[in-house]
């Protein structure tokens, strides 16, 4: 007979759609803000109207995207007070303060220059607009700073100390705290993940439009430059991604355990199994395709170099193996495919084919969602490889949940999956409908506000080159 799942798994299965469902939009925006940014600098630099044609064609994107990504966002914390409410109890003293600062400083310089950026084109002089600009980008990064470091605490916590109730407190130390051992690493790798997720969205958009008219000047510009990225971060991030799992093996040895494979130790080293399929009943891999001491040689830089295995962890201490092995490979698999395609575009760049070679543009065009999927299948590794924890070590999921009856987050758990797919559903195709039309000449604007200047009539406002009109004689 089919037993029901219990409230622990489906709060689990809650949070693990919903969280995955709003970082897709955070990882957009980081590189979009910055992207828009660029443009903008572009323009005021060069004086091409191409950049501002390309600057609005991507900030509607970037607005749905934004409001999409704030929406979902308020859903976690209500799980964390109806699901999770022994987690917040208990870590609240410091991850209340800590999401406290990203509100005060990221959410509060996004809303405050966001207006400004999306409505104030036509209000405020162009320097002053780029300056907005500029400062949402910045709170984008500054919003990831904050989250990752309440992230990466519970993923190494230090700094801390226990009260009297059993809850986490600071030990002295905020600093300790925010610069935990893992932050640095998951900052950067994390931040220049959403850089690459960015620039193969717009490389497909523009390599789309290639495919319809190479000779579009609007559409070799944003291809040029996502390529430019890929070119150059692709091969980066591949470098933090090691770094972050030398970091990893550190200070969680079982993740790393459980994304190679190494169900046995390897006193002798361990190999590099590419592919199989994982046997957590029998504790191996099945149909193992591996290169002989391979992995000690990437982990330890020492082809004899020894490494433990989930033999030596209780069964009750391992992560889901299989989900982490498979979901390591594929975000290892796309990131050598994206610095594959840089690769290939710089080489078709120096022969001057970048823009006819219609066979790079069809593989750009399927790269466009792969950031997506990579960032996603980087974010199940860390969360579900640190299972069984909440907080690693110290606080174990099945700890934090909180006391409901498995029905009532049953509910809650099909509402949010019908909400999300038909609000969020008709958003994204709204999204793909904007990216399916070339940016054109002169992209729509936003209405002009009335001129009294003497000089200056409404009619003439309307022009492109009166985008951003001198108020000062207004005031």
């Amino acid at each position: 007979m089919l037993q029901f799942p219990d409230a622990l798994l489906l709060a689990r299965i809650q949070f693990a759609f919903t969280v995955s469902f709003h970082f897709l939009f955070p990882s957009i925006t980081i590189g979009l803000a910055s992207y828009l940014a660029v443009l903008e600098a572009l323009w005021l630099k060069t004086g091409r109207a191409e950049f501002m044609d390309l600057f609005r064609y991507w900030v509607k994107i970037f607005a749905l995207v934004f409001g999409m990504g704030v929406v979902s966002g308020i859903v976690m914390s209500y799980q964390f007070g109806t699901n999770w409410a022994v987690f917040s109890d208990k870590a609240g003293p410091i991850i209340g303060p800590l999401m406290a600062y990203e509100v005060l400083t990221a959410f509060f310089l996004e809303a405050g220059f966001l207006g400004v950026m999306l409505f104030g084109i036509r209000r405020v002089g162009k320097h002053l607009h780029f300056l907005a600009t500029v400062m949402v980008a910045l709170g984008t990064v500054v919003s990831a700073f904050w989250i990752l470091s309440v992230n990466s605490w519970m993923q190494t916590p230090v700094g801390y100390a226990m009260n009297a109730q059993g809850q986490f407190i600071s030990a002295g130390s905020w600093l300790a705290i925010i610069f935990n051992p893992s932050f640095p690493y998951r900052l950067l790798h994390t931040v220049s993940a959403a850089y690459l997720t960015t620039a193969f969205i717009v490389g497909g958009v523009g390599a789309w439009h290639l495919l319809k008219d190479r000779t579009d000047p609007r559409s070799r510009i944003m291809f040029s430059m996502a390529m430019w990225m890929a070119t150059l971060v692709a091969p980066v991030q591949i470098v933090l991604g090691d770094l972050h799992g030398l970091n990893t093996l550190e200070h969680q040895p079982t993740k790393v355990m459980a994304m190679e494979g190494h169900y046995q130790s390897h006193p002798q080293g361990a190999p590099l199994i590419l592919f199989g399929i994982p046997n957590s009943a029998d504790q191996r891999v099945d149909y193992a395709l591996e290169i002989p001491k391979l992995s000690s040689l990437i982990l330890r830089h020492d082809l004899n170099a020894p490494l433990a295995g989930l033999d030596t962890v209780a069964p009750d201490l391992q992560p889901p193996v299989g989900v982490v092995f498979w979901a390591f490979r594929v975000m290892v698999g796309l990131g050598f495919l994206m610095a594959g395609l840089g690769l290939w575009s710089l080489v078709t760049r120096l022969r001057g084919q970048l823009y006819e070679n219609r066979a790079l543009h069809r593989m750009a065009l399927v790269m466009g969602p792969s950031g997506l999927v990579a960032v996603l299948a980087g974010w199940i590794v860390t969360e579900v490889g640190r299972q069984p924890w909440t907080i690693y070590g110290l606080l174990r999921t099945s700890e934090a949940v909180s006391p409901l009856a498995a029905p009532a987050v049953a509910v809650s758990l099909v509402a949010f999956v019908l909400v999300y797919f038909a609000v969020f559903g008709a958003g994204v195709i709204y999204i793909l409908k904007l990216m399916g039309k070339p940016p054109a000449a002169h992209e729509p604007e936003p209405p002009p506000i009335p001129v009294r200047s003497a000089g200056v009539t409404p009619a003439a406002a309307m022009r492109p080159d009166a985008l951003f009109t001198d108020m000062r004689s207004e005031t």
